[in-house]
């Protein structure tokens, strides 16, 4: 069985998405969510872990929100999910690995408090975009007619964005790893899930969702017994292009600077065990990682060869 986490991570997370919909919202019509004041793109860190679960049972693993539908058709509860693990909490950790990663509240019949909640040990702030972003209406017609309208197609219309590269910056705690027995191997599975799920899931290939890229995944492995860490480091990065932001169309019209990064790094260099890592194709960096991290050990994810 695998070790559980007693170190402390934290994560660096950076994605394009061109020509789609990141994260959407209900409320405003499915448009892709945006800081008004700003024009930063938003994305939620529940999109981030949808995908991340989605991805984790494609790679084989078991996890607890998920859609399942019952006989009739309709989509099931936590609840009746909950009673395909006999209401036992225990018998979920063990199975669970999304519970085991982000934790959970459920409902459990039988129990007078009717209800069990865990904090997950790793979190996820909301991510953001490194620039200005603009979002466009696509309109368009479909080939087969509504019921309302026999003789023409109904018309589409999407909302999506040109183009957006989104930083997000996680945490995972040791000390609540011990509460729901999280364990390196889940760990490096949800990095697995994290770049495979935005790459190729089927959780990003819909209409709206295909044009996602995983570009960079940063894994700060802290010492054991270290109680610090960097802290908010998707404010230590930027993104730079001679283009204006809104016309950005690739990850390669530009430059990631990691300037900042780099001094914190320095800074807390005694406090690092080491850094994983993997970047993608047409990614610059300045400075490279090995100035960034230097004097700390290097060395891409495991599955690095697979993707």
């Amino acid at each position: 069985m695998s070790e559980t986490l007693n170190n402390r991570h934290e994560i660096l997370f950076l994605y394009d998405v061109s020509w789609a919909n990141p994260n959407g919202d209900p409320m405003d019509e499915n448009k892709p969510r945006l800081d008004e004041e700003t024009s930063i793109n938003i994305v939620t860190d529940v999109r981030l872990k949808r995908t991340v679960r989605d991805a984790l049972m494609e790679l084989g693993y078991e996890v607890f929100l998920r859609e399942e539908r019952t006989e009739d058709g309709n989509r099931k509860t936590k609840e009746d999910i909950m009673g395909c693990y006999d209401n036992d909490p225990a018998k979920v950790l063990a199975r669970c690995v999304d519970i085991r990663l982000f934790g959970g509240t459920f409902a459990i019949k039988g129990n007078d408090q009717n209800a069990f909640s865990l904090t997950g040990p790793v979190q996820f702030k909301f991510g953001h975009s490194l620039h200005r972003v603009k979002v466009e209406l696509i309109k368009g017609t479909s080939i087969m007619p509504s019921a309302a309208d026999k003789r023409q197609g109904t018309f589409t219309e999407v909302y999506v964005v040109p183009y957006s590269l989104i930083v997000f910056y996680g945490l995972a705690n040791e000390k609540a790893a011990a509460d729901t027995m999280l364990t390196k191997d889940d760990l490096d599975a949800m990095f697995k899930a994290l770049w495979v799920g935005h790459k190729a899931g089927t959780d990003v290939i819909t209409r709206s969702k295909f044009g996602h890229e995983p570009r960079l995944l940063l894994d700060i492995v802290y010492k054991p017994g270290a109680l610090t860490h960097m802290g908010e480091l998707d404010k230590l990065v930027t993104f730079r292009s001679d283009r204006s932001d809104e016309a950005v169309r690739d990850i390669s019209e530009g430059v990631l600077g990691l300037q900042a990064l780099s001094g914190k790094a320095a800074a807390y260099r005694d406090k690092i065990e080491k850094v994983r890592y993997h970047v993608g194709d047409r990614v610059r960096l300045d400075p490279v990682l090995e100035s960034v991290f230097a004097g700390a050990s290097l060395e891409p994810f495991p599955w690095s060869e697979e993707v």
